[in-house]
């Protein structure tokens, strides 16, 4: 397998976790043991900041994280973001005007101070977000964009997720970036180049770790250009067909702890 990796990175949703949304206690211990031998692993994620403690109480440390499919660079042990690249509001109106144009009952949410907030319109169906705190419907469409915001989300009832997104992403070409990680429907859009390859590659160069040294793991679109840029990248095998297709390798999957498995092999902490 080469020379051990310097970076492990790894998604979260399909991949780390299992169906039931829990990490297994092997996978943890594995995480436990590669940090504590000096190689650090960095979460890469769709997930927003507020999302993460759910993730954190399963580890036996919190891990830093690329937030918001590459927004947001947060580290958790002083609750800070180090790094954020939002749509800017007069973006968010562009991209909201368009889509309205293009997509019939399109209706959005969005993720806003560095994604520990979600706005979102009255008919935009919350699926698992509940934290009255932190989300709320907004009152006027000028809010959609009164602020800045690390993602755009999009609806327009159930959708097959592979055509839907590339509408947006012809909608908004140049204008913005679009994927999804999830098969109901829901478009993730994000400013011009941010991507999980880019919050990486800022995170990675932080370190000073490059991109051959890189080993990341994934199982959905949204994976797509961190697996792309990584040195070594592995997919689970309940990946969707296009991560598959690229991936330099194939672990088990997410539900069987493919990638506790391949990281006990490369740096023998079975």
């Amino acid at each position: 397998m080469g020379d051990p990796p310097r970076l492990v990175a790894t998604d979260i949703d399909g991949t780390l976790l299992r169906d039931d949304r829990t990490l297994s206690p092997r996978t943890a211990a594995a995480l436990a043991r590669i940090t504590a031998a000096g190689t650090p692993v960095v979460l890469v994620t769709g997930r927003p900041i507020r999302w993460l403690p759910l993730v954190y109480e399963q580890l036996a440390a919190p891990l830093p994280a690329v937030c918001a499919n590459g927004a947001v660079v947060y580290d958790p042990v002083t609750d800070e973001v180090l790094r954020a690249d939002p749509l800017a509001p007069d973006l968010l109106a562009e991209v909201a005007r368009r889509l309205r144009a293009e997509v019939p009952g399109v209706s959005f949410a969005v993720e806003i101070v560095d994604s520990r907030q979600m706005r979102h319109e009255a008919h935009y169906p919350l699926r698992w977000d509940a934290d009255l705190e932190a989300i709320r419907a907004i009152e006027s469409p000028d809010e959609l964009h009164s602020a800045p915001a690390v993602k755009l989300l999009a609806r327009a009832g159930e959708q097959d997720p592979d055509a839907f997104v590339q509408v947006v992403a012809a909608a908004l070409e140049g204008l913005a970036e679009a994927t999804h990680s999830s098969y109901s429907g829901l478009v993730e859009i994000s400013a011009a180049g941010v991507t999980k390859a880019a919050g990486l590659a800022w995170y990675a160069a932080r370190l000073g770790v490059g991109e051959r040294d890189v080993l990341a793991f994934g199982d959905m679109p949204n994976d797509l250009p961190m697996l792309t840029w990584a040195g070594r990248a592995v997919a689970v095998a309940n990946a969707h067909p296009a991560v598959l297709e690229i991936a330099d390798e194939v672990t088990g999957p997410n539900d069987a702890d493919g990638v506790a498995a391949y990281l006990e092999q490369v740096f023998g902490v079975a």
